[in-house]
């Protein structure tokens, strides 16, 4: 049998063979390929027609096609293609790559798209060094980041680009890429045949991501090839041939991967979880409400899940700290710093280390006393704002400090607190509209035992009474 190296593993990636030479092949992004859509009019405008380019930033997550998309661009509009990665490149490549497609443009008449990947790792100095090339139409620049651009992409660049948004792919489109990487020539030409259950499980564990699985049906391939396939077929005829030749071979039936394979090949559980599904938001719920109600064993394997079935940690991250201020707030202030210290953490070592900081402040935030007092209280705030029950800013409190406002009255009859004793004074501070509106009510649980006693002693002094 011809091993499975040889029938599978290639120099190149399977997510690079199959990356799409045209945008029909692209998979995902409808919202952004429409007919008439910057991208597609970017795409199908002669490579001359320099002036009509518009720059684009992709912002989108990892495996959403932004690589891809800017080829197939290049490749369609047939403009001069140059690639960059902002992990390597300095203001001198960027520079000599501006210079060379001008001399490209004026010279022989042929545009150049520079794809500029992982843009949010540019500095300043060197996301200036764009700004003539793009501002001047020498390169029409197509910049690719996780990030949010608006705060890690330079003001002059984003005003002179178009912002485009990529989306996870979803299940339809991860299923008919994989399976056009079994059948097509560049991919595993039919080599392999992947069955129902197996396919479910890639577009499961991919979340969203084609990079991935590429990465997993290829891996999964060869695990499947290892395992031999099935045997091959001979001729059931007893009877020899009339001339005497031994019976025919027929092909050996390509193996087939299955669920377990797949399971082998990511080394991981296969978990029915989807990132855009409903799988994702009914354990992200249990995670939350098991944190809440003080069942720290319930929120690890909950944790666990979403951790092994590839969920992203800042996800998860952020959950911790809305959980820290919502549902711990005041009967525990400790809580909060500690969530949006695990953030910190996983944001500076990453996975899979950075299960550890979750898992830490996950079991920190079930454990520890709850309350919604403060949530509840800036909730009934909004509403009041919203009805319109805002009123004037007391006169005693308005700010007084700038030319005329004492004339104004502004300021006249405050009483600085810090003169008193006890560091409190008997005063009006909401509108009249709202006076005597109490919107924070705490309760005995943790350290808020101790604030709702102090609470109700400052409320009396307030009050005069």
């Amino acid at each position: 049998m011809t091993s499975s190296s040889a029938l599978f593993q290639g120099q190149t990636p399977l997510a690079v063979r199959m990356r799409p030479v045209s945008l029909d092949e692209v998979a995902g992004q409808g919202h952004l390929l429409r007919p008439g859509s910057p991208l597609v009019t970017l795409a199908t405008t002669d490579s001359s027609a320099s002036g009509s380019a518009v720059s684009v930033i992709l912002w989108g997550p990892p495996g959403t096609g932004k690589t891809t998309l800017a080829q197939a661009i290049a490749r369609s509009s047939g403009r001069r293609f140059v690639e960059l990665s902002a992990i390597t490149a300095g203001v001198k490549d960027v520079r000599e790559v501006m210079q060379e497609a001008l001399t490209q443009r004026d010279l022989y008449g042929q545009s150049t798209i520079l794809f500029l990947d992982e843009i949010h790792r540019f500095t300043k100095a060197q996301q200036d060094a764009l700004l003539p090339g793009v501002e001047n139409g020498w390169v029409v620049l197509i910049a690719a980041t996780t990030e949010n651009p608006s705060f890690s992409v330079i003001s002059p660049l984003l005003s002179r680009s178009l912002l485009l948004t990529l989306r996870p792919l979803g299940d339809d489109d991860l299923g008919a890429l994989v399976d056009r990487a079994v059948t097509d020539p560049r991919g595993l030409a039919g080599r392999v045949v992947l069955d129902d259950e197996a396919r479910a499980a890639l577009v499961r564990l991919a979340s969203g991501d084609a990079r991935r699985a590429l990465t997993a049906l290829e891996a999964a391939a060869s695990v499947a090839g290892d395992d031999g396939g099935t045997s091959p077929a001979t001729d059931d005829d007893d009877d020899d041939d009339d001339d005497g030749a031994p019976f025919h071979l027929t092909e050996t039936e390509p193996p087939v991967i299955t669920a377990d394979h797949i399971a082998q090949a990511v080394d991981r559980a296969l978990l029915r979880y989807d990132r855009q599904g409903d799988e994702h938001y009914d354990v992200i719920s249990a995670f939350i409400k098991s944190v809440r109600g003080s069942d720290p064993d319930a929120a690890i394997h909950y944790l666990a899940r979403m951790i092994e079935a590839g969920e992203d940690p800042r996800f998860i991250a952020r959950r911790l700290v809305i959980s820290a201020a919502e549902d711990i707030g005041m009967a525990d202030p400790q809580a909060l710093q500690i969530a949006v210290a695990a953030a910190d953490a996983v944001a500076f070592i990453g996975m899979p280390e950075g299960r550890i900081p979750l898992a830490e402040a996950t079991i920190y935030l079930a454990t520890t006393a709850k309350s919604n007092a403060a949530y509840n209280a800036i909730n009934a705030a909004i509403a009041d704002v919203r009805a319109g029950g805002f009123g004037r800013v007391p006169m005693h409190l308005r700010d007084a400090h700038y030319p005329g406002a004492k004339r104004l009255g502004h300021g006249k009859g405050y009483k600085y607190a810090h003169d008193s004793e006890i560091g409190i004074v008997a005063q009006q501070y909401l509108p009249d509209e709202l006076r005597g509106r109490r919107y924070y009510e705490p309760t005995t649980h943790g350290t808020e035992r101790d604030v709702s006693a102090r609470l109700e002693k400052i409320r009396r002094i307030l009050e005069g009474k």
